[in-house]
């Protein structure tokens, strides 16, 4: 009876974990483009949320830019565009699209596809999240962000998101994209629809497209 208990723990964990880490395609995206773009007063100056977009889809140049701009490397020893404490390096990004959603791999500079279903009217609230080419979804792996507490682990990840979505804006600016954070999203659903761990966070959701 015993074996029979451990072994059905056993799979359980090993079906709760292929749940989590399921990849169905590697996709390769082009390398970003780190030169050009806005001088960063004029995208300063641009800089707001927008709300309304067409239905045009991003390219993959942009999709390329626009992930190394929030959160991808710029150093050999492996530091990202945006400042986290510690080091920890604590965000993962998921990119929730029409064609399914994907997690983005900065050290391989990929997207990792979880899903072909369409979960945008998971990724906020407000109806434009719903037909908006592209969501971000900012998440905290606090597994990372080792000795501290949740305290701090809610404060840092917190401000560390900051500095990616700020990155997001000002990129978005630059390129004559529109770009919205959100806070109000439901976080339950998110976590069982995008299988998160139980040591993830869902700190905030960023939505862009060309705007109207």
């Amino acid at each position: 009876m015993k074996k029979r208990i451990v072994s059905f723990v056993i799979v359980f964990m090993f079906s709760c974990n292929f749940a989590f880490t399921q990849v169905l395609e590697t996709v390769t995206l082009p390398d970003p483009q780190k030169t050009g773009g806005m001088p960063l007063f004029e995208a300063l100056n641009l800089r707001q949320s927008q709300r309304d977009y067409t239905s045009r889809e991003l390219d993959m140049q942009t999709v390329s830019n626009l992930l190394w701009a929030a959160f991808g490397i710029n150093r050999d020893d492996g530091k990202r565009t945006a400042p986290t404490a510690r080091d920890w390096r604590e965000f993962d990004i998921y990119v929730v699209k029409a064609d399914g959603w994907y997690v983005y791999d900065a050290e391989e500079h990929v997207l990792l596809k979880k899903s072909s279903e369409d979960r945008r009217e998971y990724a906020g609230r407000q109806d434009f999240v719903h037909t908006a080419p592209l969501t971000l979804i900012y998440v905290a792996d606090y597994d990372r962000m080792t000795g501290a507490s949740d305290e701090i682990r809610d404060f840092y990840s917190a401000t560390d998101v900051g500095f990616i979505s700020q990155n997001v804006y000002l990129f978005c600016a630059s390129e004559g994209l529109g770009t919205c954070v959100l806070g109000q999203v439901d976080r339950d659903i998110m976590r069982e629809v995008f299988r998160l761990r139980p040591g993830q966070r869902i700190i905030l959701s960023q939505t862009m497209g060309y705007p109207e």
